[in-house]
């Protein structure tokens, strides 16, 4: 996410081609069957569960765990590493069980997250340069960039990013969005009247939820924005909670709305950085709400739901509902 082109597109292309549409569809029949297995555990809570804990962080764990190679035992340690990692400063999830007063805590508590999921990826390589598989794992750890193999730090830094936010971004936008529906029943009755309003929900939960909050970008040419001056060098913070709330861009912007036409969000990014994984995420949420919404007769919030205490990538920590299954 720190490199330019043409390091950036070198790197990229390495595993480009698995995120690419044409090749997520034969993995569409076995995430569904994932989506019905986390429903039907959903259904076996009775009239209550935290959506959040319960589905929405686990189905997206479980499928780009899959996707990548990591066995179905190692997923509790993969989503345990991802919420230390990205809730650093929540004491609910962090791995101090406090409160960062420093900042160099933060700094220090991450590092150490850092180096498990390397302990963790380094094992994994290995087994795949003996043993390659048909996934993700075998293509880092045997891949090459510039006729070279990637080194150590590329390699783990492949892994890491993958294992995150390849499943987290996915977890806090499928939570808010039920969140959301819970919260305008009006909504809720529309898309389930009509379920081909599901991709529309999709779009306007990534909206409304904007798990990636900012990136740090540094100008690499002098320009003009909206009659504001950016000086080469300067350093900007790219907002993107803020730019998906931008009334200049969408009517009433802080209205939950899954017939939001047009949807011009930026949650993915744009250009060269835009999110790898945007179509797998779209596709789980999909498959999800298309198996979800059919059985779930009703919905509504079963205490106060809360989100995780970060600044960078962050979602609902705890979604409490009360719902009927049919």
């Amino acid at each position: 996410v720190q490199m330019d082109n043409p390091d950036h597109m070198a790197y990229r292309r390495l595993t480009q081609g698995w995120f690419m549409p044409q090749n997520l569809r034969k993995l569409e029949e076995r995430i569904r069957e994932i989506a019905r297995g986390f429903i039907d555990r959903m259904a076996e809570h009775g009239d209550r569960c935290d959506f959040a804990r319960d589905v929405a962080f686990l189905y997206p764990l479980h499928v780009i765990m899959e996707v990548i190679g990591v066995p179905e035992s190692d997923e509790p340690r993969m989503l345990k590493l991802t919420q230390e990692l990205f809730g650093s400063a929540d004491p609910d999830v962090n791995r101090t069980g406090e409160e960062m007063s420093r900042n160099a805590d933060g700094v220090d508590t991450i590092q150490s997250v850092v180096m498990d999921f390397m302990m963790y990826f380094n094992g994994i390589t290995e087994d795949r340069r003996v043993k390659p598989r048909d996934d993700l794992a075998s293509v880092i750890a045997n891949g090459q960039v510039n006729g070279a193999p990637l080194g150590h730090l590329e390699a783990m830094s492949y892994y890491i990013i993958a294992a995150t936010a390849g499943h987290d971004t996915t977890s806090s936008t499928t939570a808010g969005a039920l969140w959301a529906l819970a919260e305008n029943p009006d909504q809720f009755r529309k898309v389930k009247a009509d379920l081909a309003l599901i991709p529309g929900l999709v779009e306007e939960s990534i909206r409304w939820v904007t798990p990636v909050k900012h990136f740090m970008r540094t100008a690499t040419a002098d320009a003009e924005l909206a009659g504001k001056k950016i000086a080469q060098g300067d350093w900007m913070m790219l907002c993107y909670p803020s730019g998906n709330r931008d009334e200049a861009q969408f009517a009433d912007p802080f209205r939950f709305d899954v017939t939001r036409s047009p949807n011009k969000h930026v949650a993915f990014g744009y250009g060269a950085h835009v999110c790898l994984g945007q179509h797998l995420a779209r596709m789980e949420m999909r498959i999800l709400w298309e198996e979800l919404l059919p059985r779930l007769e009703a919905v509504e919030l079963d205490g106060a739901p809360r989100n995780m205490v970060a600044n960078f990538v962050c979602g609902p920590k705890s979604v409490p509902i009360r719902f009927k299954m049919a």
